[in-house]
């Protein structure tokens, strides 16, 4: 286990990342793209973000189980429904889509960077130890829903 495992909230590294894709596009060369097809394509993205996002939320909601990412173990049932039918992790997948919106945004391919620093960040210190409180609290249930729907898309 790592000291980093579940300690800092999604939403707040994804703020960090996001941070530190603006600070790179300020510094690397820009794709020179019209300002309102950026701002569509940053739209539609972001929506799909906000999608992905409130579906993840509604189902714990209606399942009425923890979201609280810092504390894994304490979730009281497996959600495998709804958007969970599609992604084991749609919340996560929102906020990648959110970064890719940005990226969209800022103009910069470079700030990609941000985007995939994210993944594995998340992969390595939320998903991973997520992933090992499910199957100690849910067993069979969750390994067979592990193996049938996939960790991203």
């Amino acid at each position: 286990m790592h000291v980093l495992e579940t300690k800092v909230p999604p939403p707040i590294v994804a703020a960090i990342f996001g941070l530190g894709m603006w600070a790179l596009a300020t510094v690397v060369p820009i794709v020179d793209v019209s300002a309102s097809a950026r701002m569509v394509a940053t739209l539609v993205v972001a929506i799909a973000a906000a999608c992905f996002a409130v579906a993840a939320v509604v189902s714990f909601r209606q399942a009425k189980t923890t979201i609280n990412p810092v504390n894994p173990d304490s979730a009281s049932s497996l959600v495998s429904s709804g958007i969970y039918g599609i992604s084991r992790n749609p919340m996560y997948v929102g906020l990648v889509l959110l970064l890719v919106a940005w990226t969209i945004y800022l103009s910069s391919p470079w700030s990609l960077i941000g985007v995939f620093g994210f993944i594995l960040y998340v992969n390595r210190f939320q998903i991973t130890p997520e992933e090992r409180a499910l199957t100690a609290l849910f067993g069979d249930q969750f390994l067979s829903y592990q193996a049938t729907v996939r960790r991203w898309l």
